[in-house]
């Protein structure tokens, strides 16, 4: 208990220091409910997170596996960001019916479509267990005997929390195993696509936009969830109703004002505040640069593909949108660094906290910096190796992993067949071919696995290359565009008829064949490396890594108790607070914090894939048909706060000191990007659609008001009058 308090202690102290910085745990609010209130907070923090009434937190959703949604209608109606909801939207367009491009808008439930392993999720509540769990933890420890002790101890806890119901519930580790929490939480397996705005409006500015400010896009959609008839989560069924809801969050008709209190809670993917210069160095002249490097080379080929017609533009408009986004913040992210001068920070702070350790006579802290120095010299080549198969295999070719995943059926074959289940294990291959190549150009496939051979040779360790690629040089004269022809013209795995033909007899020897198939054996020799060579080693230094820095984070907090020190974001429900406000991120440059419809209209470039706005909507500017939604003349499209964000936040709501909705998150400045590694309250701001617009667009665009019965709409408060007083002379 005394551990707990100390962390709790740790967390909240000198928390107005930097009061926009920090991703905080609902179960701790109540330590900063009164800096919070200070600010402009007009709830307690049992009202925000409470495992006895319905709170904010039960409005609270994990969309997917990495969005955030929340709760706005009262038969479990989602909002979510457009491009969290993208890939089901994209499932459920043809070049006949083109939902992406034209937008959907469900007149009833019956219209609401499907979208097979799509969840949402709910925390149930957050507990923290470091004291069931660290003190029974042996020093000296290897990392894997380590979670294998935690495993071990958290089971009897997990039972305990989810014995008789129907929760699943996980024990998490926080700031690299230094504290401990159990996390209970409910799925709910039938979520349908309700609406969602044409790409003009919900992508509109596309890549150019993206992560910068000014911002005019309505990155929403809307999402229903579905339970069975007893009202639990349930597979997919048409018997099944749609959620009652814990708790709904309000929409604000005001929407944001500056310079008032806000806050966001979601579910934030990956920070990493505390990583030591050794980190940083690798993030800012390996990572980062050989990352970009390789994803301009394949946007090139995809984004050209993509303008040539509307087939190809959806067949990789999920991928492309998936490639473009990382691409364009580690580019951020790099010159945010630069700016700030993170490495030296980083170096210097570790100069300090060794002499403060030394001073202490903490010198088994002092020790960690020398640890971490050389275990860095160690994974680097590991890492590089790793960030490269990644880029390569999972965002480069598509034919890597598809040829890859007929292992099984090449390797397992005769077992297969003994087991009478071959002929099964073979018509599941062909029903993923077809869906494969439905979804795939091989020559688009072809020039992105040009486009990105040379990068991924020029960075490469030597030792830890696929042994295929000497062939390059020793059958092609060093061509790579030569060698990626002749895999292409030589593999069935390039061609359907061929594929289904090898596949329609799968005897001994057709599976021989294919095991000698050109691209097969590619796809292995690139799996194969980086499963025995790459990974083992990546791993082993990794476990290294994180024992160390759970020694180095733990110093931090001894060192120096006077400072702020809240958990790195690891997709667990988290809760920020700042305010409505713009920035002057640069010398010269100010951002101011609303955008209009006005902008919208002047970006407007007829028959630009990013910039072309729907006629419909031009045509309500021009008329100014904002219904209620309006202000000042014109309509609120986007607007700016000062609120620690990072990916896993998008989707997520933006509230303001009443608990009611004022903007929907969707993305930082480009300017912030670097706030995952470095925060900078002065120029990190995350950028929200006004929930005006998405109002406005449900209602008056869509003509979709049926939703707006089940929301609870929020008028602005009416200011008093003001009465005069006679004056007596």
């Amino acid at each position: 208990m005394q551990r707990s308090l100390l962390a709790l202690a740790v967390y909240v102290m000198a928390f107005t220091v930097r009061a926009h910085e920090g991703m905080w745990l609902p179960t701790l609010l109540k330590g900063i409910e009164g800096d919070m209130q200070a600010a402009g907070l007009k709830l307690t923090a049992e009202d925000i997170y409470s495992i006895n009434k319905g709170s904010l937190k039960d409005a609270i959703v994990l969309f997917g596996g990495g969005c955030t949604a929340e709760v706005i209608g009262s038969q479990g109606l989602i909002l979510t960001n457009h491009h969290c909801g993208f890939g089901a939207i994209t499932d459920h367009s043809t070049v006949e019916n083109d939902l992406l491009r034209n937008g959907f808008w469900a007149k009833d439930l019956g219209q609401e479509l499907r979208n097979p392993g799509l969840t949402a999720t709910f925390v149930i509540r957050m507990e923290d267990v470091t004291d069931r769990i660290v003190p029974q933890l042996e020093a000296g420890q290897t990392e894997a005997q380590r979670r294998e002790a935690v495993t071990r101890l958290s089971a009897p806890i997990i039972k305990e929390a989810t014995e008789g119901t129907h929760y699943a519930a996980v024990v998490r580790p926080f700031n690299y195993g230094n504290s401990y929490y159990l996390i209970v939480t409910e799925t709910f397996r039938d979520v349908r696509l309700v609406g969602a705005p044409p790409d003009g409006i919900g992508k509109f500015g596309g890549d150019t936009d993206n992560w910068m400010w000014p911002r005019h896009n309505a990155d929403m959609s809307l999402f229903r969830i579905y339970t069975g008839p007893d009202g639990k989560p349930a597979d997919p069924a048409d018997a099944n109703i749609p959620f009652k809801p814990r708790h709904v969050l309000p929409m604000s008709l005001e929407g944001p004002q500056e310079g008032e209190f806000a806050m966001i809670f979601g579910f934030p993917g990956n920070t990493q505040r505390y990583l030591s210069s050794f980190a940083v160095e690798y993030v800012m002249e390996k990572a980062d640069p050989m990352r970009i490097a390789m994803r301009t080379a394949s946007l090139g080929v995809i984004d050209a593909a993509m303008r040539s017609n509307d087939r190809t533009r959806l067949q990789y408009a999920d991928k492309q949108a998936g490639i473009s986004n990382a691409w364009k913040k580690w580019i951020g992210e790099l010159r945010g660094l630069k700016e700030l001068n993170t490495l030296q920070r980083k170096r210097d702070y570790e100069t300090a906290y060794a002499a403060q350790a030394r001073e202490k006579g903490q010198d088994h802290y002092a020790a960690v910096i020398d640890q971490l120095r050389t275990l860095y010299g160690e994974y680097i080549p590991y890492a590089t190796a790793r960030d490269l198969f990644v880029e390569m295999v999972y965002y480069g070719p598509d034919v890597l992993r598809f040829a890859d995943g007929f292992q099984d059926l090449i390797d397992g074959h005769e077992k297969l067949r003994a087991e009478g289940k071959l002929a099964q294990a073979v018509s599941d291959r062909l029903s993923g071919a077809e869906g494969y190549f439905k979804n795939h150009d091989v020559a688009v496939d072809k020039a992105v696995f040009k486009a990105l051979l040379p990068i991924y040779r020029k960075h490469i360790p030597a030792a830890l290359a696929p042994a295929v690629l000497r062939e390059i040089d020793t059958k092609y004269k060093g061509s790579t565009d030569a060698w990626v022809d002749a895999l292409y013209a030589r593999s069935v795995f390039a061609d359907e008829l061929r594929l289904k033909a090898a596949l329609r007899n799968p005897s001994a020897k057709a599976m021989q064949k294919l095991a000698a198939d050109p691209l097969y054996r590619v796809a292995r020799s690139f799996f194969s490396t980086f499963l025995d060579q790459v990974r083992p080693q990546h791993a082993a230094v990794g476990d290294r890594i994180e024992t160390a820095m759970r020694t180095y984070v733990k110093g931090m907090m001894e060192l120096y108790p006077e400072k702020t020190y809240w958990p790195d974001a690891n997709s667990t429900l988290r809760l920020s607070y700042g305010q409505v406000e713009g920035s002057r991120p640069r010398d010269g440059v100010t951002y101011e914090p609303f955008t209009t419809l006005d902008g919208v209209i002047a970006k407007h470039v007829p028959g630009d894939p990013e910039f072309n706005v729907p006629q419909r909507l031009i045509d309500l500017h021009k008329a100014k048909d904002y219904g209620r939604y309006g202000a000042n003349g014109t309509l609120p499209v986007c607007f700016t706060s000062s609120l620690h964000t990072t990916g896993g936040n998008s989707g997520s709501p933006v509230l303001n000191g009443r608990g009611e909705l004022i903007g929907l998150n969707f993305d930082r400045t480009w300017e912030s990007t670097m706030s995952d590694i470095q925060f900078d309250p002065a120029k990190c701001r995350n950028i929200c659609v006004d929930v005006r617009y998405i109002l406005f667009l449900i209602d008056i665009y869509a003509d979709a008001d049926h939703l707006l019965k089940e929301m609870t709409i929020v008028e602005p408060p009416v200011a008093p009058h003001t009465i005069e007083l006679p004056i007596h002379r």
